[in-house]
C-alpha cells in the first residue's frame, strides 16, 4: 500500500482523484479482510496531507464514508475499529472534514446503540458539529440528534445530562411535524418526569402516550403500566385521586399485575405490607431511591411521647422508624395516612404511628407537612397531642341527587355514635333515592307496579 501511494504523488492534480478513488475501491474489495483496516489506516494517513490537496481529500473521506454506509465491511467489529480509527486519524484536522466526521459518528453511534452501549453512543453523538461551516443543520435534524442522545442517556438512567440535551431538544420542537420525532419526545418527557420523581406529572404523560394507535401494542401496554406505577408512587392527595380515577377507568388496565395496588390506592383502602413488597418487585432502581430527611424533620419526628392517657388507651407504639426510608416507602405512608382520614374522625399521635409504622413525632410531621401542602383536610392540637380530621361534604351533597331527579330531603338523627349514624343517614339516603326513582319511572308509564295482595 505504501508503494502504491508513493506512486500517485507525482500524478497531476487532475489525476490524483482517479487513482485513490481506485485505491479505495480495491481496499474495500479486498479479499483479505485482515489487511482492510491497516490498508485504510495508511490510505486515510496518506489522504489527508497537504500536498494531496483539500478538494481531494473530503472527496475520497465522502466516498469511503458512503462505502462504509452501503456495508462494504460486513463485519461489525471491523467496521466499529475502523471508524474509530478514522475518527482518531481526522480529528488534528476536524475543521476541514466535518460533514465526514459527523456522518462516521453517526455509523459508529448506530453500531453502539446495537450493542446496547448507550452511554457511549450518546457521547458519540454529542460530539457531531451542528454548526457546521460546511452545511447549515436544520432545526428539525437538531432535534432528531437531541432527541436520540436524551433517549440513549435514559437508557443508562443518566437523567442528570438527558435532562440537559432534553431542555435543548424542547426549544426546537416548534421545527417539525414530524409525528414519530414529535412521539419520541413525548416519551423522553415523560420519562425525564419520572427520573426526575416527578410521578403525577409521569403518570398522566405515560397514559396519553397509552392511547396512541401509532404505537406498537407492547410498548402501549408497557407505557400503560408505567402510568400506574408512577400514579402509585405519586404523592397522595387530590390530584393523584384524579389520576388514579383515570387509570381505574380505564379498562384495560384490569389486565395488568399492577391492578390490585392501583384499586385499594384509587378506594382509599389502606396497603398492608405483603401488597406493597409485591408491588416493589416491579420497581425501577430509581424508583427504589432512598430519601433523607433533614435536620428538622428529624428533630421534630424525634419528640417522644409521653401521653399517659394513649398508653391507656391500648394505642402503645414500639416503633422506632422517624420517616419514610425509600420513595415507595413515602407513598405508601402518605397513603395510609389519607385512608386512614376516611375511618377515623380523629386520631392520637401515638396511635396514628400505630397504623404507619412511625414515632409518634414523625407520624405528627407526616401529617403537618400533608395539612400544609393542602393534601389533607384536618387539625392538629398539639396540646392534646390529636389529629382532627375534616369531613370533605362534597361527597355527601352528591349522594343526595338520585340521576338528576332533584334534592332528596335529609333528616339527622342523633344516635350518639359518628359511624352509626353515618351508616343510617347513608341507609336512609339510598332507600329515597330508590323510591324517587321507581316513582319517576311509574310516572312516565315505563313500570307498572303490580297490586299486593293480602
Amino acid at each position: 500500500m505504501e508503494s502504491r501511494l508513493a506512486q500517485l504523488s507525482a500524478l497531476s492534480q487532475k489525476d490524483k482523484l482517479t487513482a485513490y478513488q481506485s485505491v479505495l475501491v480495491d481496499t474495500l474489495t479486498s479479499p483479505d479482510p485482515t489487511r482492510v483496516h491497516a490498508d485504510l489506516h495508511t490510505l486515510v494517513e496518506n489522504v489527508i496531507q497537504e500536498s494531496v490537496g483539500l478538494v481531494i481529500s473530503r472527496q475520497i473521506l465522502t466516498d469511503l464514508v458512503l462505502g462504509l454506509q452501503r456495508g462494504a465491511i460486513a463485519d461489525s467489529q471491523l467496521k466499529k475499529s475502523i471508524v474509530q480509527d478514522i475518527l482518531e486519524i481526522i480529528q488534528p484536522r476536524l475543521v476541514s472534514y466535518e460533514e465526514q466526521v459527523n456522518s462516521l459518528r453517526f455509523q459508529l453511534a448506530d453500531i453502539l446503540e446495537a450493542e446496547e452501549e448507550w452511554s457511549t453512543a450518546a457521547r458519540v453523538l454529542m460530539g457531531i458539529s451542528l454548526d457546521s461551516s460546511q452545511r447549515v443543520m436544520s432545526d428539525e435534524d437538531k432535534l432528531r440528534i437531541y432527541v436520540r442522545i436524551v433517549r440513549l442517556l435514559l437508557e443508562d438512567e443518566d437523567s442528570v445530562q438527558a435532562e440537559t440535551y432534553y431542555t435543548r431538544a424542547a426549544l426546537l420542537t416548534h421545527s417539525t411535524t414530524d409525528k414519530e420525532t414529535l412521539l419520541q419526545f413525548k416519551l423522553c418527557q415523560a420519562r425525564i418526569s419520572d427520573y426526575s420523581r416527578k410521578f403525577l406529572e409521569a403518570a398522566s404523560r405515560y397514559h396519553e402516550l397509552s392511547w396512541i394507535a401509532e404505537i406498537d401494542e407492547d410498548e402501549r401496554r408497557h407505557m400503560l403500566s408505567a402510568a400506574v406505577t408512577c400514579a402509585v408512587l405519586a404523592p397522595a392527595g387530590p390530584n393523584r385521586s384524579r389520576v388514579l380515577g383515570s387509570l381505574c377507568r380505564d379498562e384495560r388496565t384490569a389486565e395488568l399485575p399492577t391492578f390490585t395496588i392501583l384499586a385499594k390506592m384509587f378506594h382509599d383502602r389502606i396497603l398492608r405490607p405483603a401488597e406493597v413488597h409485591e408491588f416493589e418487585g416491579t420497581l425501577k432502581p430509581h424508583q427504589l431511591a432512598r430519601l433523607s430527611q433533614s435536620s428538622n424533620d428529624r428533630l421534630a419526628s424525634a419528640i417522644a411521647d409521653d401521653d399517659d392517657d394513649d398508653v391507656a388507651d391500648g394505642a402503645t407504639n414500639t416503633s422506632t422508624r422517624t420517616g419514610p426510608a425509600t420513595v415507595l416507602d413515602r407513598a405508601v405512608l402518605e397513603h395510609n395516612l389519607l385512608a386512614s382520614s376516611k375511618i377515623y374522625n380523629n386520631i392520637t399521635f401515638r396511635g396514628l404511628g400505630t397504623l404507619l409504622d412511625l414515632t409518634p413525632g414523625a407520624a405528627e410531621n407526616m401529617a403537618r407537612k400533608m395539612i400544609e401542602q393542602g393534601r389533607l383536610k384536618g387539625s392538629i392540637d398539639q396540646v392534646e397531642r390529636l389529629i382532627t380530621f375534616q369531613v370533605d361534604g362534597e361527597e355527601d351533597d352528591a349522594q343526595g341527587k338520585a340521576g338528576g331527579l332533584g334534592d332528596v330531603e335529609q333528616t339527622e338523627e342523633d344516635t350518639g355514635a359518628p359511624f352509626t349514624k353515618r351508616w343510617d343517614q347513608q341507609i336512609r339516603l339510598t332507600a329515597a333515592n330508590v323510591e324517587s326513582i321507581v316513582q319517576h319511572l311509574t310516572e312516565k308509564g315505563l313500570v307498572q307496579l303490580a297490586p299486593t295482595q293480602a
